[in-house]
């Protein structure tokens, strides 16, 4: 009778298989593999056998995204327990008597946490554990988890369910560091705690990279180290990705996964039969490491000198006086000359600083970090840049960001960014790796000098972030409990869309009156009874009430719609200087003179105000 893989791994090495969807692609299968249970089952099935002959001790199941979540992408959601258990009896179908099988669960979650609830994650898990338990399984592969947490979750579920060896493997966004920044030997301590019978990693990264990583763990006290590795660096052929295949590398590498402790040993993407014969051959003669002497690891994070912030951070001005920001977008051409005529005259009028979208209605436009420099260089008001979530990916978000800390332009207002498909290019993608509210956490991460993958940035960043806030909205409450997530997210101060009602002002002042952040106020002077009209009716998160609509409605010509757009300006801006230090001037378009008019009767009613405070306090 075969004994339990726990007790097989006290006695040798065992070898894992390779990858089943390196196989069947390279076969020019090209859909969703978990189905091909099913479908054609032969041709699974004859993948195991590949990896039985090539030596290897465990095969896994295909059913690494046989779960509700991935297979409802084919609208096969309603498949799970089917797929699952002809699995199962495939892998025996084609196991030896000593050949263990394992019922594989890959991880769900990547870096998109929001996307994904634990809870819709738990219930999926529980059906695709149950079926391949059922169908008598030796034990549980957790495989391909980034997120921790998710994988902490599952190992307990799992660990519920059955007294079967379970296997954890946790995936690494650099060597021996994991996604949240986590060091992967502490990752590994925990889950062995949890109960997992064999703990290590797999994918991402290749032989080489992973036993890096695996030089500073030390042998787990009860359970036992595994370690399946990318075939290298995958290339891109012809349409197909491609990975290289050397078995004598393999062969090599083998020797130095035992003497890192690995005693369950296999391949992930780009790994065939042949690399497992080479691991096979490799560890033929070896026994199991018994002791370990773990190599000193330097700290994964340090961070050097430079703490001095270089400038004073813009909203600090709100928190005891007036305050005035001014968006004035960049050129969607390569006229200059309007634009830093207006930032001129913004900046003469007295606003503090300018702030610039990015790509504002997903229509593009010069770089605000470009012309943000050019602000700080030529003049004495101050940049602010928008950053939104839309157009970079998390490698440009943050090459993006080490870009801006460099050009000294560190003061940011962090927004989600309008879909792609309401502006100029709606073929275009709308990223969107991450959430605003993970975006701001990663800005503050930055300020640590700590990189989304938790490698050092040598330095930290000096970021000053403000958020967008939504007041038009039905539920204000609701909207201020999202204010406050973003302020344990990191955000130091908000700047708000337009408002055109100054009861609204006012109701927003009471509804955040206990919220740990100041507030800039937004103002947008309209240009005419249609511009109110399309904003009115056809952008997001602007409402416009019924007696604004009408007085520009009634004004004649450009002149008498300026004026009147002025008026109710300078009465929302009456309103707001009784409750808010910040306001947010928006400019219409490119008619900044609007803007500068605007500031100019800030500034007269704010000295005016000085005025007669003196005057009282004479008098007294």
């Amino acid at each position: 009778m075969k004994q339990s893989i726990r007790d097989e791994l006290k006695k040798r090495i065992l070898i894992g298989d390779g990858a089943m969807g390196t196989l069947l692609y390279s076969y020019g299968i090209d859909r969703c593999f978990e189905e091909l249970n099913v479908s054609q089952a032969e041709e699974v099935k004859h993948v195991h056998e590949a990896y039985i002959n090539a030596g290897a001790d465990v095969i896994q199941t295909n059913t690494y995204g046989a779960n509700q979540i991935k297979l409802d992408r084919y609208g096969l959601k309603h498949e799970v327990a089917a797929f699952n258990r002809a699995a199962v009896q495939l892998a025996k179908e084609a196991a030896k008597p000593e050949t263990y099988v394992l019922g594989t669960i890959g991880g769900i979650r990547g870096f998109q946490k929001q996307s994904l609830a634990i809870k819709d994650i738990r219930a999926g898990f529980s059906e695709q554990a149950y079926a391949l338990l059922d169908e008598g399984v030796d034990g549980l592969l957790l495989e391909t988890y980034y997120d921790f947490d998710e994988l902490r979750e599952m190992l307990k579920i799992a660990r519920k369910m059955t007294d079967q060896p379970i296997i954890t493997h946790v995936s690494m966004q650099e060597p021996g560091v994991l996604l949240n920044g986590m060091a992967l030997s502490e990752a590994l301590s925990e889950l062995e705690a949890l109960g997992a019978d064999v703990v290590g990693t797999n994918c991402r990264l290749g032989p080489f990279h992973m036993i890096e990583a695996l030089r500073g763990i030390p042998l787990p006290k009860k359970a036992f180290l595994s370690a399946y590795p990318n075939s290298s660096l995958p290339d891109y052929r012809e349409g197909k990705l491609h990975y290289e295949n050397e078995p004598e590398y393999f062969k090599k590498y083998a020797v130095d996964f035992r003497n890192e402790g690995v005693r369950l040993l296999g391949g992930c993407c780009g790994t065939t039969p042949v690399q497992i014969q080479a691991f096979k051959q490799g560890i033929a003669a070896l026994e199991p490491l018994e002791s370990k002497r773990v190599a000193e690891r330097p700290e994964v994070i340090k961070v050097s000198g430079h703490d001095a912030v270089p400038d004073s951070p813009l909203y600090k001005k709100v928190m005891s006086g007036r305050s005035i920001f001014v968006e004035f977008d960049t050129p969607r051409h390569l006229n200059t000359d309007h634009f830093f005529k207006g930032v001129k005259a913004l900046e003469e009028a007295g606003a503090d600083a300018i702030t610039m979208a990015d790509n504002s209605l997903a229509s593009p436009r010069i770089s605000n970090a470009a012309v943000g420099k050019l602000i700080k260089e030529r003049f004495s008001v101050s940049p602010l840049v928008h950053l939104t979530c839309r157009d970079r990916n998390l490698i440009g978000l943050q090459s993006h960001l080490l870009g801006l800390h460099v050009l000294g332009l560190h003061d940011l207002l962090v927004v989600t960014g309008d879909p792609t498909k309401i502006g100029d290019f709606p073929g275009a993608t709308s990223v969107y790796d991450v959430s605003s509210m993970e975006l701001i956490k990663l800005v503050k991460q930055f300020n640590r000098g700590i990189s989304y993958s938790g490698k050092s940035l040598k330095q930290p960043t000096h970021f000053r972030v403000a958020a967008a806030f939504n007041p038009n909205v039905r539920n204000l409450d609701r909207a201020v409990q999202r204010l406050e997530r973003k302020v344990e997210c990191g955000a130091d101060y908000f700047i708000s869309q337009p408002v055109f009602d100054k009861e609204r002002i006012i109701e927003i002042s009471e509804a955040t009156r206990n919220l740990a952040a100041p507030i800039y106020i937004g103002i947008m002077p309209l240009t005419s009874s249609r511009n109110a009209e399309f904003l009115h009716n056809e952008v997001p998160g602007i409402r416009l009430p019924d007696d604004v609509r009408a007085r520009m409605a009634a004004a004649q010509g450009k002149e008498g719609a300026r004026r009147v757009s002025l008026e109710i300006c300078c009465e929302l801006i009456d309103t707001a200087m009784e409750h808010f230090r910040g306001i947010y001037l928006i400019t219409p378009m490119t008619h900044y003179s609007m803007t500068v008019e605007l500031v100019r009767y800030i500034k007269e009613k704010e000295q005016k105000r000085a005025v007669q405070g003196k005057g009282a306090s004479a008098i007294l």
